[in-house]
């Protein structure tokens, strides 16, 4: 059986897709990252604060899958917050989710996903990749 692990948010499209791939046969493990952010004093949920976190362990249990969570605020002060800063203080308007994604996602949490032994990563976002000879390209998901 293949084994896929699932970045859970906590949100819908990450559970759904935990899901679709249990239903597809795949041995699903789901890992949320811990960034340690304060909750928000708004309603409004974050994939990023406690909630976000029970919510994902609820749905976990839920499909019968193992959960891990994994504590990110290191590697989010070292990778995104700092360079941010350095990055705003130069004059320049960064992006820190592209940096999440590179050294955060696509990085630290595809190692993780190996050392699981797990094949796959998966998330809730919509993309095709496109396979080159030497490389892989993450685009944009026609709907």
């Amino acid at each position: 059986m293949k084994r896929v692990v699932v970045a859970m948010s906590g949100g819908v499209d990450s559970s759904v897709a935990a899901a679709l791939l249990k239903e597809e046969g795949y041995e699903v493990i789901g890992i949320t990252m811990c960034f340690n952010l304060p909750d928000s004093l708004t309603k409004k949920p974050s994939c990023c604060g406690i909630q976000g976190i029970e919510d994902a362990r609820r749905v976990a249990h839920k499909l019968g899958i193992k959960h891990y969570v994994l504590n990110m605020q290191k590697a989010l002060n070292d990778y995104v917050v700092k360079d941010f800063c350095a990055e705003y203080f130069k004059g320049r308007t960064p992006n820190p989710c592209v940096r999440c994604n590179q050294y955060i996602k696509f990085d630290y949490l595809l190692k993780k996903t190996f050392s699981l032994g797990a094949q796959f990563l998966a998330t809730g976002h919509y993309a095709r990749i496109i396979k080159n000879k030497n490389t892989c390209q993450l685009k944009k998901r026609r709907i």
